[in-house]
């Protein structure tokens, strides 16, 4: 099974949640996508098999995975500070991939009936959910 990770800013999110899954000795293959290198990188040195930064790699990676893991703003053209471009939204969007979304209420996307939980608690849900779809 093929897990894209999708993260901007420093990859915080989507390094916790690699080292999660790979803690979790999950069985599949952990794809990084970093809206910038630096999230990239951090996602990397959590465990990612494999990483790649920008708009095309986002664009490839959504084509072929099983699921795609991020905060819901991937879904969002702009969001993440612009960080997440129309066509990388379009492509997480469109994906047949099951899309695992943590609900993180910033750059104005605000997901009405979540509870403000914090990150941890988030992560570990996705973690688990990631393991029933595996």
């Amino acid at each position: 099974m093929t897990v894209v990770v999708m993260d901007g800013q420093g990859g915080k999110m989507g390094s916790m949640l690699i080292e999660r899954i790979k803690a979790g000795a999950i069985p599949c293959a952990v794809t990084a996508i970093g809206t910038n290198s630096i999230a990239t990188s951090a996602m990397l040195k959590a465990g990612a098999d494999a990483g790649a930064t920008g708009e095309n790699p986002a664009i490839v990676a959504c084509r072929t995975a099983d699921v795609i893991i991020g905060p819901i703003g991937i879904l969002a053209a702009d969001s993440l500070m612009g960080e997440v471009t129309p066509s990388m939204a379009v492509a997480v969007g469109q994906s047949g991939a099951k899309k695992l979304l943590l609900p993180v209420n910033l750059c104005n996307n605000i997901v009405v009936g979540t509870q403000s939980l914090p990150m941890a608690k988030l992560i570990g849900e996705a973690v688990e959910l990631l393991r029933t779809l595996c």
